[in-house]
């Protein structure tokens, strides 16, 4: 049997798993690796290598932060404060939390803006005495942190392949906030889902019980040290300016101020290990396994091909973009959005050239879709973080899948009017 079909057999198996929950999604996972080790498709290191990958250390270093914000009581005085501006409006409370999601994330990488949005959407719901709920709100920060990726050159690694794509073969990178004219419109079309059907569906759907934090000790309700929250806020602003300066990989300026975070007592050792979202964390490095079964077996090329074949001869320049935004999507909600990209960016380019038309408009749709993953948890890292929440994995497809279709459509009205067609 050949490796790409062997590919895509594992991949079915395993979305059925992902779907069904027979088998915690974790564990599933770590099977899907074993599988393709097991039948040749990939070598046993290339099926475990995600864990050493930048990206993971980057989703690790930032969690520990965001655990620390929380130890040192910053996260639950800017949740409080959040609370306090706000009042008991649910909906002013989404549509804030959304807008300071994006405003972040437009400059920091989405993982780094998902660990620390996250600890405070935590905080501001505790304090909100049971007017909010996480179930109500992690998913939506989830989905508006990936909004944010989508609108700045530095906010996901998708937006920096296309761009070193475009600039190494002399089609010109982009600018920083170019890709914002499709991010900003996806950013409001957020605002208006879940202030509106969003959030009658959030409730519909998401019938379990509420997954409470751990009650507070006397000690943690004792008065915090001042100095450990400027540590902490100190380490946050080291990453924050690592990050956007890129002074090194991101993974390292992560697990610097993660290292910093326990050396200067912000957090202990023992809290580092209970706080940190191992199925997180798993899932994340098992995702790369995919990638590399996808694009080594030559399933991927396949499934990227054989869609844009189908489309015919009569290949116009916007039924080319929706088709290629569409592939990324869907690729995008299954497999790591930077895999994606990386997998995706050449063959845009092929196929724009194949029919004469640009190119740099090509790869920019990749960067675009790349970040309009929201129906499964293991899109993108800031989906998978939300998963603390007690979500199921059709729970992802029932609402972020519905507000996924509305992007999508969306971003396939703009593709004329952005692009001149």
């Amino acid at each position: 049997m050949e490796p790409s079909t062997i590919t895509l057999i594992i991949i079915g198996i395993t979305l059925i798993l992902y779907v069904s929950e027979r088998i915690p999604i974790a564990t599933t996972s770590i099977i899907a690796c074993l599988a393709f080790a097991l039948t040749g498709v990939i070598p046993f290191s290339d099926a475990f290598a995600g864990f050493g990958n930048d990206v993971v250390f980057l989703i690790m270093g930032m969690m520990i932060v965001g655990s620390a914000l929380y130890e040192t009581g910053v996260a639950q005085l800017v949740g409080k404060t959040i609370v306090s501006l706000v009042g008991a409006s649910v909906r002013l409370f989404s549509a804030t939390i959304i807008v300071a999601s994006v405003g972040i994330g437009v400059f920091l990488n989405n993982s780094a803006t998902a660990a620390l949005m996250l600890p405070i959407a935590a905080s501001a719901i505790a304090a909100s005495k049971g007017v909010l709920s996480k179930k109500n709100t992690f998913m939506m920060v989830g989905i508006a942190v990936c909004i944010s990726g989508g609108i700045a050159l530095v906010g996901s690694p998708p937006n920096l392949i296309a761009h070193a794509f475009l600039v190494e073969h002399d089609y010109g990178g982009f600018s920083f906030f170019e890709l914002g004219k499709f991010g900003l419109p996806v950013m409001f079309l957020a605002l208006a889902f879940f202030l509106t059907i969003g959030m009658k569906l959030q409730k519909k759907v998401f019938n379990f019980p509420e997954t409470a934090d751990a009650a507070p000790t006397a000690k943690e309700e004792a008065p915090r040290s001042k100095v450990k929250m400027c540590l902490s806020v100190a380490i946050l602003a080291f990453c924050i300016v690592g990050l956007i300066g890129e002074w090194w990989r991101p993974g390292i300026v992560a697990m610097i101020g993660a290292a910093l975070c326990v050396v200067t007592g912000c957090i202990s050792q023992k809290k580092v290990f209970q706080k940190m979202d191992w199925t997180t964390v798993v899932i994340m490095g098992c995702s790369f396994a995919f990638a590399h079964a996808l694009d080594q077996s030559g399933a991927g090329r396949m499934i990227a091909g054989g869609m844009i074949s189908i489309l015919g001869e009569n290949l116009t320049p916007w039924l080319l973009l929706s088709a290629l935004t569409l592939i990324t999507m869907i690729l995008t909600n299954f497999m790591s959005s930077t895999a994606a990209a990386s997998m995706l960016v050449p063959i845009a380019a092929f196929a724009a050239i194949e029919v004469g038309f640009d190119v740099r408009a090509a790869v920019m749709i990749i960067a675009v879709a790349a970040n309009i993953g929201y129906a499964t948890p293991v899109s993108t890292p800031p989906m998978t973080m939300t998963l603390p929440a007690g979500y199921r994995f059709m729970d992802y497809v029932k609402v972020g899948g519905l507000f996924n279709l509305l992007a999508f459509l969306l971003v396939v009205a703009l593709i004329p009017i952005m692009f001149a067609l």
